[in-house]
């Protein structure tokens, strides 16, 4: 594969220069890395849901009768959700999503978000990817902390893959991710120019260029080859369904026997985005558009993971960097909020309802529901039940995992 090639996911060589040495210093972290093991067999599959989910039209307190006095225009009537229990429903787009409620393989998180929250998008995205504190700014993204605690074995293609997105977010700053930007196609390949003179005048990007041609050649291995396992999942239109089918693909094409499902390795974690969720305006149309790929997608997951062999070692999970206002604003949508209900999906989840329902009589100053699940609680959860490592020094605190999973 010519380095030209190289299918590192940014717009400009300057870029791909800024990143390559942080990637360089956390490799050889992970090389001094102590005896510490991850079962990272264990698969994590991120759902952004960009922009800010609207949770109360996605999990909906129909029960409560502050919700349609507060959503008068905007709210889900209760004839038209989809009911889980006696005062919790979902939006009827949703139903793509049923057989995994109905299968027990459905969390339902709600009322997650941090003490303080910042309702800014860029500040408050990066409060997640980095499990940070409000007040508190940190370099690296959780997933790179984690990764040099545990490193992801070499025979793994990768620690992780991104689609559709140009922006690193959990692996920020030292996780050895690739990044498909374009999920309609394959790999995205960015020029990289990088002079012999530049090399000859500072010999230290001599370990960068190794960790370039390291992500080349597991871009590589990630191409799709003529015995790739043929996957029969049907996947749905759309940018979404595509980064879904990518997702799929990548792991069918690591390194697999021809015509053979593939048995743990490949990469720790792969990254979804689904933009526009930013609904302050129009919002009813907008939402359902976007809860119909979430549901399709999701469901096509399971229906890839569970022909690759995969479903009961993958654990799906969505975030985003807040929800949105309780009350709908004049121009028939929602600006931005605190909390939001989050879902966990997989063949060893416990399915139902966690966390905190919204108490729509206990709103803040500024109309917002209280916090009740810490976002580092699911975090928590990946990095101690599901990988086995030790969740305190990834998240430089202590924070209870959530009883989502099976034995």
């Amino acid at each position: 594969m010519k380095r030209r090639d190289f299918v590192l996911s940014l717009s400009a060589a300057a870029g791909v220069t800024l990143l390559l040495p942080r990637m360089a210093a956390a490799q050889a972290g992970h090389e001094k890395a102590g005896p510490t093991r991850a079962d990272y067999r264990n698969l994590l599959i991120l759902v952004e849901l960009k922009g800010g989910n609207d949770g109360l039209n996605t999990v909906i307190p129909y029960a409560d009768p502050a919700y349609a006095t507060l959503r008068p225009s905007i709210g889900i009537k209760r004839d038209r959700a989809i009911a889980l229990d006696e005062r919790t429903g979902w939006h009827p787009s949703l139903e793509p999503m049923l057989p995994l409620w109905h299968d027990g393989q459905l969390a339902i998180v709600q009322g997650v978000s941090y003490a303080q929250p910042n309702l800014s998008h860029f500040r408050s995205i990066e409060i997640w990817d980095t499990a940070s504190r409000a007040d508190e700014y940190l370099p690296e993204g959780w997933l790179t902390r984690a990764f040099a605690q545990a490193s992801v074995p070499r025979t793994f293609v990768a620690d992780g893959v991104v689609i559709g997105s140009a922006e690193m977010g959990p692996f920020a700053n030292g996780a050895r991710a690739i990044a498909l930007v374009n999920p309609t196609q394959f790999v995205q390949a960015a020029r990289l120019v990088r002079p012999v003179a530049l090399r000859e005048r500072n010999p230290e990007l001599e370990h960068i260029l190794d960790v370039e041609q390291d992500i080349a050649r597991a871009a590589e291995r990630l191409r799709p080859h003529g015995g790739q396992f043929a996957l029969k999942t049907t996947f749905p239109p759309g940018a979404f369904g595509a980064a879904v089918k990518t997702a799929m693909q990548v792991l069918a094409s690591a390194d697999t026997p021809a015509g053979q499902p593939i048995a743990g390795e490949g990469v720790a974690v792969i990254r979804l985005t689904l933009n526009g969720f930013d609904t302050h305006q129009n919002q009813p149309g907008q939402h359902a558009a976007l809860l119909t790929q979430l549901a399709q997608g999701f469901a096509a997951m399971r229906s890839a993971l569970v022909e690759l062999g995969r479903w009961n070692n993958t654990l799906i999970m969505t975030y985003a960097e807040f929800g949105r206002r309780v009350r709908e604003n004049q121009s028939n949508g929602t600006d931005h909020g605190t909390v939001a209900p989050h879902f966990v999906a997989g063949g060893r989840v416990r399915g139902g309802l966690y966390g905190v329902p919204p108490m729509l009589a206990r709103l803040d100053g500024n109309g917002n529901l209280p916090v009740g699940v810490d976002f580092r609680q699911l975090y928590a959860t990946v990095l101690g039940p599901w990988w086995g490592l030790d969740a305190a020094s990834v998240l430089r605190g202590r924070f209870e995992p959530l009883p989502l999973l099976r034995a």
